[in-house]
């Protein structure tokens, strides 16, 4: 059986982890930890009621500066209280009107660690 830092969401079964597939570098528990906290609406996580962004009840509103800004702080507000390791080193959010549609482009580091990530990821309906 392999050992793992966590296990990788949404679960998937490995026979050789044991029941379920784990992640084995923290790049990868640092990447999914951020997107759990961004995805998470505030109150769906138990005994947590002030946990996660909820990013999309931010998907039909009118994107611009001001919402863009209130995006970025409450990301970087769960970020520091709950994952303070994660240094946020730039975030932007990208509106796309037409397809109701935001595109988060984060570029993080572990400084810990010694490690620096990016990734994008569409938020939708």
């Amino acid at each position: 059986m392999s050992e793992g830092l966590s296990v990788i969401l949404p679960l998937l079964t490995s026979p050789s982890d044991g029941v379920y597939a784990t992640h084995k570098n923290l790049k990868d528990v640092a990447r999914q930890n951020l997107k759990m906290i961004i995805l998470t609406g505030p109150g769906e996580r138990c005994m947590e009621p002030n946990f996660g962004v909820g990013i999309r009840s931010f998907l039909f509103e009118q994107i611009g500066p001001s919402v863009s800004s209130k995006i970025q702080n409450r990301i970087s507000k769960q970020v520091s209280k709950y994952l303070p390791y994660i240094r946020l080193d730039n975030l932007q959010v990208i509106d796309f009107k037409d397809e109701n549609m935001i595109d988060l482009r984060i570029s993080y580091s572990v400084p810990s660690a010694g490690l620096k990530d990016e990734f994008a990821f569409p938020i939708s309906q």
